[in-house]
């Protein structure tokens, strides 16, 4: 469906809630083709994506989280803007987060819509995106720490983008979440085996990519030196991971610095210094390696950019709105 909205008598934006969004079929391919053009759109200079900004909340017992993204997508011609807040670190059951789109050709509105899949969706594709430039080509085996929103759909992300995984393991404390892990799994790759373990340090010496999107006091922080010569530790703005992890990493990537500043300054050495040898979009533009060595310990940082943000975004709108989903409202009449 063209997005652009020739047919309109006023000026409207589409309203989709979750649930116009949860049953719309984007594939694991879908979504991290479309991951990769936005960073490729960024490195190449047709985007823009300020670092995010996010405040903390007065009152430190509930550890809330409030933060703002603006980004353009230059391919696309759409402007995004999400808002996230969360009141407490340990729980997602007061967590919204929401994202607009504006099309900058036609300079209409189009979509004000829940961001909860958007997210579940970008996460895991950068993670795998991540892991197919940085990982070592051998790699063989993969360990997911954490079962949230951000987790579930990673270790099925990662297999899209690296068949030759071999051994799969997932870590988790949350019944519910292991479940869903589970079942997502086993609907993306059925004739594949995922093994629980109970042992994270164990597992992460074991396994040649670790991600870790896991909370606080679930486990031992991960420590980059656990891994294997050669292993990957992707930290997705994890809490799980030790302070210092940067530090000891032989070769250390971001998503992007301005935004490592921001949520991942606890990772760097006791003197507050960060070491960053690569980006994201410029390893997936060719313009820097993602590691030096096969025997490299990489440590990579990612944190959310609304530029993979949008063109998820965009593609469920397009999808919900010509299936005749949402609702078409007159916000400026």
């Amino acid at each position: 469906m063209n997005s652009r909205h020739d047919d309109w008598m006023a000026v409207c934006m589409h309203i989709l809630t979750r649930s116009d969004l949860a049953d719309l079929d984007l594939s694991p391919k879908d979504v991290i083709d479309a991951v990769e053009n936005g960073y490729l759109a960024l490195a190449n200079g047709r985007s823009r994506c300020p670092t995010k900004l996010m405040m903390p909340l007065p009152d430190e017992a509930r550890d809330s989280v409030s933060y703002s993204m603006l980004g353009y997508d230059g391919d696309l011609e759409f402007l995004g803007f999400k808002t996230s807040y969360r009141q407490g670190s340990r729980t997602n059951e007061k967590y919204y987060t929401t994202i607009s789109l504006y099309d900058d050709a036609t300079g209409l509105p189009y979509a004000l819509m829940d961001c909860q899949r958007v997210g579940a969706s970008r996460t895991p594709a950068t993670t795998a995106l991540i892991a197919r430039s940085c990982a070592r080509p051998d790699a063989r085996s993969a360990l997911m720490i954490g079962t949230g929103v951000q987790g579930v759909h990673t270790l099925p992300y990662l297999l899209t983008t690296l068949p030759q995984l071999e051994r799969l393991r997932l870590f988790g404390t949350h019944p519910d979440g292991i479940a869903l892990s589970q079942r997502i799994f086993r609907e993306h790759f059925p004739e594949r085996e995922l093994e629980l373990v109970t042992d994270v340090p164990a597992a992460v010496a074991a396994s040649d990519i670790v991600v870790a999107a896991s909370g606080r006091a679930a486990h031992p922080p991960v420590q980059t030196s656990w891994l294997p010569p050669g292993g990957l530790l992707v930290s997705v703005a994890s809490k799980g991971v030790a302070g210092g992890a940067l530090r000891d990493a032989d070769y250390t990537v971001t998503t992007s610095i301005g935004q490592l500043g921001v949520t991942g300054t606890r990772l760097a050495g006791p003197d507050g210094s960060v070491r960053i040898d690569a980006v994201l979009p410029d390893i997936l533009a060719g313009r820097a390696a993602g590691r030096r060595s096969r025997d490299d310990r990489v440590f990579a940082f990612s944190s959310g950019m609304i530029i993979t943000d949008i063109p998820v975004a965009h593609a469920l709108a397009t999808r919900a709105i010509a299936a005749g989903r949402g609702q078409r409202v007159e916000l400026w009449q």
